[in-house]
């Protein structure tokens, strides 16, 4: 696919939402996600032992901000997108992206890869998410290794405390993993 050379700098805008969406959902960076959405965006994450349902800006930050939290070590790279114009102010990508999560309170660490499929809409001259879903191509869960020290962990400082957390049950649908 080739790109004018007035989609250039729209092309370079959207690859780095999509950096800011990785940063801030590891860094648990409510602000930096608030600006990241649209108002009505759409949520469907289908991993291997669950899926993830959210419909609006708020439910999508709680849903990151609780997932995410003070006692979980996160890391997403999403690379290799492949993004389409399919208007002036609208586009859709698909990115591949390998995630890493570390559970400390359950002590469990979950690993693996997914694509993700964006739809992006120009709103007031941002490029906003205003939908995005993934599917699993591969995740795998290992307990956490007794002794393991961790030296850093950004998220014990910004993520969301035990009794700053809301309950995202009615977000989450989970499956057996024996069966996943």
């Amino acid at each position: 696919m080739s790109y004018t050379v007035e989609q250039l700098p729209d092309l370079e805008e959207i690859k780095r939402l999509k950096s800011r969406y990785c940063r801030a959902t590891d860094a648990g960076d409510e602000v930096l996600l608030r600006q990241l959405f649209t108002d009505n965006v759409t949520v469907e994450y289908r991993g291997g032992a669950y899926t993830a349902i959210a419909h609006g800006k708020d439910e999508m930050i709680d849903f990151l901000m609780n997932a995410h939290h003070s006692e979980m070590i996160t890391m997403h790279h999403a690379h290799l997108p492949d993004i389409e114009f399919t208007g002036s102010d609208s586009a859709q990508g698909i990115w591949y992206c390998e995630d890493f999560h570390i559970a400390l309170d359950r002590k469990e660490i979950t690993m693996g890869c997914l694509i993700y499929k964006d739809q992006y809409v120009r709103q007031n001259g941002t490029w906003l998410i205003a939908r995005t879903e993934y599917d699993r191509v591969w995740e795998a869960f290992e307990p956490l290794r007794p002794g393991i020290q961790v030296t850093a962990h950004q998220l014990a400082r910004t993520g969301r405390k035990p009794d700053e957390r809301k309950n995202i049950d009615h977000l989450l649908h989970w499956k057996d993993r024996a069966t996943a």
